[in-house]
């Protein structure tokens, strides 16, 4: 049986990690208290879906359509014996369950988009952050003249121009033949 671990109490970490964990939670409240009726719909729909409860209604309903209609139960007549209205009632229930996982499915990869946009962010901010700390370490050590003589040097105090990075990477993968 797999355990569960509690989580840490927010007073145990770091100042600065905590207001962060707030922030984003204050903020992923205010997005969901944002969204449209359609997402909040689509999201509720999905997550009763999704859980076991469903699947029990489901077996209960179809489990007793299907047995009332085989004939198995005294005194009750079948409506659908050839299941034919069962057939249609599931095709319509699945077109628009899947309905429902798309426009939560196309939510989920819009924060997605949005997560890795921040990460992306951050990211060259702190590639910038950085090599504006490695400059100053080299001024440092030449003041001191203790000297850095590492051969990659110049290029690590170089900022580096992300349109560049993207532009090198996809004709690499087009070299390759490789696709999104």
């Amino acid at each position: 049986m797999d355990s569960v671990k509690p989580l840490p109490p927010l007073d145990s970490m770091s100042g600065t990690l905590r207001e962060n964990i707030l922030a984003l939670t204050q903020h992923q409240r205010e997005n969901a208290e944002r969204a449209s009726f359609s997402d909040k719909l689509a999201e509720a729909v999905t997550r009763f879906t999704g859980s076991m409860r469903f699947v029990v209604l489901h077996l209960v309903f179809y489990g007793s359509w299907i047995v009332v209609n085989l004939g198995w139960v005294p005194g009750v007549q079948p409506f659908d014996p050839t299941f034919v209205v069962l057939a249609m009632e599931a095709s319509v229930e699945a077109i628009f369950l899947s309905t429902f996982v798309l426009i939560s499915q196309n939510r989920m990869a819009r924060d997605s988009r949005r997560r890795a946009d921040l990460d992306l962010h951050i990211s060259l901010l702190t590639e910038h952050e950085l090599t504006k700390l490695v400059s100053l370490a080299d001024r440092i050590a030449r003041r001191l003249d203790a000297g850095m003589d590492d051969p990659e040097l110049p290029e690590i105090e170089r900022d580096v121009e992300p349109v560049a990075v993207l532009d090198a990477l996809e004709a690499e993968r087009q070299r390759e033949g490789l696709q999104d």
